[in-house]
């Protein structure tokens, strides 16, 4: 038997859902596509997409976990291809404090969000 997959979402926890969200859209410009609720409030799942892919970034708040997620050594990441200026583009994520890992001579850095979840950050070619 042969299966064939296909890329649908990457998962993460947060602690703060709305600061989570506005992150993801003011840093990678994603925006939210769709949510679910739990009808008890015990969970929040928040879908953020990119407008041109199919894959979608799900957010997941759990109302009963409070602290911080352990995340290990963070060397599972997600990667951004960002439009535009590359350089003016680091720059503001610079500015907002948000690289936390850069590597000149590959010519590619690191942000991480609220909840310290590092995303790598790659020009469109």
């Amino acid at each position: 038997m042969e299966i064939k997959g296909r890329f649908d979402h990457f998962n993460i926890n947060v602690t703060n859902l709305e600061k989570s969200i506005e992150f993801y859209n003011q840093a990678l410009g994603l925006k939210e596509i769709r949510r679910k609720e739990a009808s008890d409030g015990s969970f929040i799942l928040v879908y953020l997409g990119d407008g041109v892919s199919s894959f979608s970034l799900e957010l997941t708040w759990l109302k009963d976990h409070t602290e911080a997620y352990e995340l290990g050594e963070n060397e599972s990441h997600l990667c951004i291809r960002v439009e535009g200026d590359y350089d003016q583009i680091r720059e503001f994520h610079r500015g907002k404090g948000w690289i936390c890992f850069e590597n000149h001579s590959m010519g590619l850095y690191f942000i991480n969000d609220p909840d310290d979840y590092w995303i790598e950050v790659l020009p469109v070619k």
